[in-house]
C-alpha cells in the first residue's frame, strides 16, 4: 500500500460527502448507483440507453438483481439519471465509468467504450474548475490506462491527470446475483492511481461507504490491471482443480468430491471458497478474464500454462456432461435441464453450462425440457439460432414440477435452492427408470431409490449410496 505524504484532499471536495456520477447503468452500474444513493449520497447515472435512464427516473430497477429495487426505493430522489454528459460532471465530484469492454477474437478486450466515455467526460471537464476524480471500474487489459485512457482524458479535457483532474482504475470483485452485497462488503478494494492524491481521495470515499472496513491495495495502473485479471484467474483455477478432482472421484471406488474438497478447504493456504466440484464456471467475467490473462502472457512472450490449462479443463465440462446424459437416455427419450443461468440468483445465461448442454442436445435432435426460476426467457432467446435451424424440440417448462415430470434424464445444472425441494412423487412413472444427474449433489439420492437412478457428479459408484444431501 502506498504511504500518503500529501494532504491535498482537503483543498478539494470532501470524499466522505462527495456527489457521485456513474456512466453505465447495466448489471453493475445500476446496483452501484443504488447502493451509494441508499447510503445518503446524491448519485446521477448516465446511459446511452434512454430506456434505462427513464427506468431509473421512474424509480424502477432497469435490470434484474436481488435487492436492487429495495435500494432504489430507499434512495428516493437522491438517485436520478440523464443522458447529458455536462450535467453529470458539473453536478458531481467523482465519476465512475462502468461500461462494457467487449472481448476480441484473440482473447483480449477492447477499451473503445471506456475511451469514448472518458473523452465525453473530458469535454465536459474543460469548463469545470476544481478537482474532479474519474474512476474506471470496467475491466481493461493491462497497459490500457496509461496507453489509451489517460491520454484520451487529458486530450479531451485539456487538463493533466494528477494536477487538474484525478484518474483511478478500480474494478470491483463482484458476482451477479450478489452484486449489492459484494459492493457494500468487498473482500478487497483495488485502486490503481495516477497520483497519490487521486488514490487517497478514492480510498477515503470507499471507507465512507463500505461497512466491513475492507483491506485496500493501492498501486500503479499496470499492476492494478494485472491484479484484476489475476484474481479471477486464480479463482477459476480453484474451480477447475475441483472439477478435475471430481472426475477422478467418479472413477475411484468410494470417491466423494465433497469429502476431498472439504478437507482441502481446511488448509489455510487453500481455503474453502470456490472449491466445490461440479460444473464449469461461466458468466460474463470468469471465462474471459482467464483467456485475457493468457492472451497478455502470449503477447509478452511469458508462459501462462496454468491459465491455459484452467480454460481447457473448463471447456471439457459440457462434453463430459453431454456424454453422461446420452449414456443414460433411452431411445426417443427427453432430457430435462434444470438451471440455465450460469449461477443461482441471476438471469444471465452467458457461457452457462446448462444452456450449452441444452444447445448441444438440441443440435443432435434430442428433445429438451428446460426450467429456470429467472433465466428461462433469456435462455429461449439465446437458443433461438438452434431452434431456427429446424429443430423445434426445446420446451420451456412452466414449473419445476413440469420439467421433472417430463424428463427421462433430469440434469440439475444450476444450484438454485428451489431444486433441493424435488420430491420422488414428481417423477413420472414410465417404462425404465428416470436418471437424475445431480451436478451439485443437492438431493439425498436414497429418497429416490424407488423411482430413479441417482447419479451425483464427483462420486464413485460405491460412494453414491452413502452420499449425504448438501445444504
Amino acid at each position: 500500500m502506498i504511504t500518503i505524504v500529501d494532504d491535498d484532499t482537503r483543498t478539494g471536495p470532501d470524499p466522505r460527502t462527495a456527489a457521485v456520477s456513474i456512466v453505465g447503468l447495466g448489471k453493475l452500474g445500476s446496483p452501484m448507483a443504488a447502493c451509494y444513493a441508499s447510503m445518503g449520497r446524491r448519485v446521477v447515472g448516465l446511459d446511452l440507453d434512454l430506456g434505462k435512464v427513464e427506468s431509473i427516473n421512474r424509480g424502477v430497477a432497469p435490470v434484474t438483481e436481488p435487492e436492487l429495487q429495495r435500494l432504489m426505493d430507499e434512495a428516493g430522489d437522491r438517485l436520478s439519471a440523464t443522458g447529458d454528459w455536462a450535467e453529470i460532471v458539473a453536478s458531481t465530484d467523482l465519476t465512475f465509468v462502468i461500461v462494457p469492454t467487449p472481448s476480441l477474437a484473440d482473447g483480449g478486450f477492447t477499451s473503445r467504450f471506456v475511451v469514448s466515455a472518458c473523452e465525453a467526460i473530458g469535454e465536459a471537464l474543460r469548463g469545470k474548475a476544481g478537482f474532479h476524480l474519474v474512476v474506471v471500474s470496467s475491466t481493461v487489459m493491462p497497459g490500457s490506462m496509461d496507453r489509451e485512457v489517460r491520454p484520451a482524458l487529458e486530450a479531451a479535457s485539456g487538463k493533466r491527470c494528477g494536477v487538474d483532474v484525478g484518474l483511478c482504475y478500480s474494478p470491483r470483485f463482484i458476482a451477479l446475483g450478489t452484486v449489492v452485497r459484494d459492493f457494500l462488503n468487498p473482500d478487497l478494494v483495488l485502486i490503481g492511481e495516477s497520483d497519490p492524491r487521486s488514490g487517497a481521495f478514492l480510498e477515503s470515499f470507499y471507507q465512507s461507504v463500505h461497512a466491513n472496513n475492507p483491506p485496500v491495495a493501492r498501486m500503479g495502473f499496470a499492476n492494478a490491471e494485472l491484479t484484476k485479471l489475476a484474481v479471477n484467474t486464480f479463482v477459476t483455477t480453484k474451480i477447475s482443480f475441483a472439477n478435475m478432482l471430481a472426475a477422478i472421484c467418479e472413477r475411484l471406488p468410494g470417491g466423494d468430491i465433497d469429502a476431498v474438497t472439504g478437507a482441502l478447504g481446511l488448509d489455510s493456504r487453500i481455503g474453502p471458497k470456490s472449491l466445490k466440484g461440479g460444473l464449469g464456471y461461466g458468466g460474463p467475467c470468469f471465462p474471459r478474464d482467464n483467456r485475457a490473462l493468457a492472451r497478455l502472457a502470449l503477447d509478452l512472450e511469458a508462459p501462462a500454462a496454468i491459465a491455459e490449462a484452467t480454460d481447457a479443463i473448463n471447456r471439457l465440462q459440457v462434453p463430459r456432461l453431454l456424454e453422461l446424459v446420452k449414456s443414460r437416455l433411452p431411445a426417443g427419450g427427453a432430457v430435462g435441464v434444470l438451471g440455465l443461468a450460469y449461477k443461482a440468483g441471476t438471469d444471465i445465461v452467458e457461457e452457462s453450462t446448462g444452456l450449452e448442454l441444452a444447445r448441444c442436445l438440441l443440435a443432435e435432435g434430442i428433445p429438451v425440457w428446460a426450467y429456470d426460476p429467472l433465466a428461462l426467457d433469456n435462455a429461449v432467446r439465446a437458443l433461438g439460432a438452434v431452434r431456427a435451424s429446424g429443430d423445434s424440440s426445446l420446451r420451456a417448462a412452466p414449473s419445476l414440477e413440469a420439467c421433472v415430470g417430463a424428463a427421462d434424464v433430469l440434469v440439475l445444472a444450476t444450484p438454485w435452492p428451489e431444486f433441493a425441494t424435488i420430491q420422488p412423487e414428481m417423477i413420472r412413472r414410465r417404462p425404465g427408470r428416470t436418471a437424475i444427474i445431480d451436478c451439485w449433489r443437492m438431493l439425498d439420492g436414497r429418497r429416490f431409490a424407488g423411482v430413479a437412478d441417482y447419479v451425483p457428479l464427483g462420486v464413485g459408484e460405491s460412494g453414491a449410496a452413502d452420499l449425504r444431501a448438501v445444504a
